[in-house]
C-alpha cells in the first residue's frame, strides 16, 4: 500500500515535471520561430565577377551539345577571345565551372559537367594561359540559367562559366 503511494506521487512528480518542461519549450519556440526572410542558399563570392552575368572582363560562356563535352567550333571562337582577354590580363585567375541540363542523374552530371570544365581548361592552356590560373569546378544540374522545360531552356544551362578569382 505504501509502496503504491510512493509510486503514484512519483508519476504525478513526472507528469508535473513533463507539463512545465513543455510550457517551457512552448514560450521559447515562440521566439525561436519568429518569421524569418527566405534567402537563397550561400553561394560562394563571385563579386569579382563571372561570364553568366556577363561581369567578368569581357570572358564569355561556352556551351555545349546533349550529352556532350566536346568543343564546338562556335566554342573554340569563344574560347580563343577568351584566351586573348586572359592573356592581357596576365595576373587575373579564374574558375571554370561545369553546368549540365536537368536531364540526367546527379552523378552522371558531376561528371559530366567536370568534363566540361576541364575541356574549356585545356583549351585554353594549349593557348598559351597557365594551368596555376585555371581551377575547375562541376556543378551538374545544381545552377540552372533556365530552369523551363524547352530544349532553348536546356541548352542554356549545358555550358562553361567562367568566374574571376582573382584580379
Amino acid at each position: 500500500m505504501v509502496s503504491s503511494r510512493i509510486f503514484f506521487r512519483f508519476l504525478n512528480l513526472i507528469s508535473i515535471c513533463a507539463v512545465f518542461s513543455l510550457l517551457g519549450c512552448a514560450g521559447k519556440k515562440a521566439v525561436e520561430e519568429a518569421p524569418v526572410t527566405p534567402t537563397m542558399p550561400a553561394v560562394e563570392d563571385t563579386t569579382l565577377g563571372d561570364s553568366d552575368s556577363g561581369k567578368a572582363l569581357g570572358l564569355q560562356t561556352v556551351n555545349f551539345a546533349y550529352d556532350s563535352y566536346v568543343l564546338g567550333a562556335e566554342a573554340k571562337k569563344t574560347l580563343e577571345s577568351n584566351a586573348s582577354i586572359l592573356k592581357e590580363k596576365g595576373s587575373t585567375k579564374i574558375q571554370v565551372e561545369g553546368h549540365c541540363d536537368v536531364r540526367g542523374g546527379i552523378q552522371y552530371n558531376i561528371a559530366l559537367g567536370e568534363k566540361r570544365a576541364m575541356a574549356a581548361k585545356k583549351y585554353l592552356e594549349d593557348h598559351g594561359i597557365a594551368d596555376s590560373r585555371i581551377s575547375t569546378i562541376s556543378y551538374g544540374k545544381e545552377r540552372l540559367l533556365d530552369a523551363g522545360t524547352t530544349e532553348a531552356a536546356h541548352a542554356k544551362n549545358r555550358r562553361a562559366n567562367f568566374v574571376i578569382t582573382s584580379r
